[in-house]
């Protein structure tokens, strides 16, 4: 396992140890990321079968990156209750590690951004999302706190992970195709897939998307240790 100055990760390995390799924590992890799963389904369902199926990985941008935080997490079963160190580093999980820790952080800082739109476009009211009501209470605060876990899990999945840079700029790569998949009708291609949300994205929310796919690789590159730095 790395150490804390090879990867500037400021999860403490010590930590990451115990939720990732204690049995009952890595048990529980699994089943909140399942629960989260299918929450997130069901705020694509409606709009999901305008979507091919292939391409639902794209379009399910939540789900999608709880999806991959959930297989390193299954990759790590067979090393319960042992060493992180005893974690063999493949070229598999390094790809897993960093399309999650990517879409992860991504997909976290995305929500802020989205939800907090209407704070900047004059033409939105600034209530649409935020506010103190039944429906806000989820659609607001506890979607906010969902989707900030996403931070911390990305961090704890980077301890047991690792990266190159043909990795990571293949992820950056298929996360700028996931921001053009979304976005893309806004530069006269046929494609309108962004998340549902209450108002018309338009140019701020797509250039928010963007800036968080920027952050999410530099964050990857930061808290994922290189191939060669990682123990075998």
């Amino acid at each position: 396992m790395a150490d804390d100055t090879a990867t500037r990760n400021p999860l403490p390995a010590s930590l990451a140890e115990f939720y990732l390799t204690t049995p009952f924590t890595l048990a529980l992890l699994l089943l909140a990321n399942g629960l989260a799963f299918l929450v997130g389904v069901r705020y694509y369902v409606e709009t999901m079968p305008a979507v091919a199926t292939y391409l639902w990985p794209l379009y399910g941008d939540s789900p999608t990156a709880i999806a991959l935080g959930t297989l390193v997490l299954a990759a790590l079963v067979p090393f319960a209750g042992r060493r992180l160190s005893s974690v063999t580093r493949t070229t598999l999980l390094s790809v897993l590690t960093t399309l999650a820790v990517v879409w992860l952080v991504k997909m976290g800082l995305w929500t802020f951004v989205a939800l907090n739109i209407p704070f900047v476009r004059g033409d939105l009211p600034n209530d649409l999302y935020v506010g103190f009501d039944a429906d806000s209470l989820w659609a607001y605060w506890g979607i906010l706190l969902t989707h900030a876990a996403f931070l911390g899990e990305a961090l704890l999945l980077a301890r047991v992970g690792h990266t190159s840079r043909r990795t990571l700029a293949a992820v950056a790569l298929l996360a700028l195709a996931n921001d053009v998949f979304d976005y893309g009708f806004l530069l006269g291609l046929p494609f309108a897939n962004h998340p549902p949300v209450r108002y018309d994205p338009g140019w701020t929310l797509a250039v928010g998307s963007l800036a968080a796919t920027v952050v999410a690789v530099a964050v990857a590159a930061t808290v994922l240790p290189s191939g060669e730095s990682t123990a075998r």
